[in-house]
């Protein structure tokens, strides 16, 4: 067995199945070779015994027409019986021990050939499954599930036990692909539809508000109403936004994160100083790709988080850099009131806020951080997030380094 296919055999570990059918291949073909070598043994030894017998014994006075000139002296009748005898005896042990030996010798390296098919054979027979395991992974891995659900074995050959669990698996994607298909479509489809209403109704609002004859109390109720709209009108784009940002990303463009940051902080700075809350700015060259929009609502989102859930003379931090291991970071940091760490994870699902907020009027939809592990995640990266010692959050979001052409300046400002 040659050295190379032992150390691709110890690479797979003990948990791959091509491996530990080859084993069972080899100690079957070790214990049938054993086996027959026993037989062949047995045979052997009676023949050899049968034959001794047949010549020196069976006879009656044969043993006296036996004469023997053994090292000057002559043997006759029984004495050369014996001297043949122990002839016979070497003879006969000599030759077990070659079968032994050669039989040993000759199984071993016939196992090792053995072994050598029974892994390709074995690989051949596991290869539908691993095409199985990789179209899986490929699903499980991919940066949006739209893409990874449009993966099909489509397994050919005879119908057997191997191809009706391909044909099962692909039934299966179908479904799901169907099912989130739908599922997208009904929230971008209702979203937009919500959207005419909403925008009647601020007119109409606006329109009572605005009438000379207006009283105090109807100007009141108006902005109440308009307050109530404007966060419907949020929650309506920001499930628009959810539902674009769970396809796939195909139309990519180099964006340095670095000018989104200094963008994003630019256009926030109104809300930070109307909050009392100072951002810091450090942006670094982060070049990456992908698009634009989603980007910098991606950081727009985790900026307006950390103002929103902030105290009162606090601050954010925004930084963008490139990391080892071809990524880009995103970090976004603020200072606010405790969080549990078991309370990170519910961070990112859609209508979670951090504080018990419920009313109508409430400022937050509660999909901000949704969105923004949606967009990540559609662009090949991820979002993880950890409370900040002495209070707030640190949310750091990771995404392919993808060096190339530089974004003018003016992409940026465009967004």
């Amino acid at each position: 067995m040659s050295a190379p296919l032992v150390r691709r055999w110890a690479a797979h570990g003990r948990r791959s199945l091509r491996l530990r059918l080859t084993l069972v291949y080899g100690a079957l073909f070790l214990a049938a070779g054993l086996l027959l070598l026993g037989v062949t043994y047995v045979l052997f030894e009676q023949q050899l015994n049968r034959s001794f017998d047949n010549r020196y014994v069976a006879a009656p006075g044969r043993s006296k027409q036996i004469f023997l000139l053994k090292d000057g002296v002559r043997l006759s009748g029984d004495a050369a019986v014996e001297w043949l005898r122990q002839q016979e005896l070497e003879l006969h042990g000599a030759a077990v021990t070659s079968l032994l030996t050669e039989g040993l010798i000759a199984l071993v390296m016939v196992a090792g050939v053995a072994m050598g098919l029974g892994w390709v054979v074995a690989g051949r027979v596991l290869a539908p499954l691993r095409l199985v395991t990789e179209t899986a992974r490929k699903i499980a891995a991919a940066p949006m599930a739209e893409r990874g659900l449009h993966e099909r074995i489509a397994l050919g050959g005879p119908p057997d036990e191997v191809k009706d669990l391909a044909d099962a698996f692909d039934t299966m994607v179908e479904r799901l692909d169907h099912s989130f298909d739908g599922q997208r479509r009904f929230v971008a489809n209702a979203s937009h539809e919500l959207r005419t209403p909403l925008t009647l109704n601020r007119a109409l609002v606006e329109l009572a508000m605005h009438r000379r004859t207006a009283s105090a109390d109807v100007k009141e109720l108006g902005e109440s109403l308009l307050q109530i709209n404007a966060r419907h009108e949020g929650l309506i784009s920001g499930l628009l936004l959810l539902a674009r940002s769970e396809q796939e990303v195909a139309d990519r463009s180099p964006v340095d994160l670095a000018d989104v940051v200094t963008h994003v902080v630019a256009q926030t700075a109104a809300d930070a100083a109307a909050a009392g809350v100072t951002v810091y700015e450090v942006a670094e060259p982060a070049p990456s790709a992908g698009d634009a929009l989603l980007l910098e609502r991606l950081v727009h989102n985790l900026v307006e988080n950390g103002l929103r859930y902030n105290v009162g003379d606090g601050w954010v931090r925004v930084a963008s850099r490139t990391v080892s291991g071809g990524k880009v970071e995103v970090e976004v940091s603020n200072t606010g009131p405790d969080v549990a760490p078991y309370d990170v994870p519910l961070l990112f699902k859609p209508f979670h806020r951090a504080t018990p907020e419920r009313s109508v009027t409430g400022t937050s939809a509660g999909l901000g951080l949704s969105i923004v592990r949606s967009v990540a995640v559609a662009h090949g990266g991820d979002v993880r997030a950890r409370p900040r010692e002495g209070g707030g959050l640190v949310v750091v979001v990771s995404l392919p380094c993808e060096p190339g052409e530089k974004k003018f300046a003016g992409d940026v400002e465009n967004l």
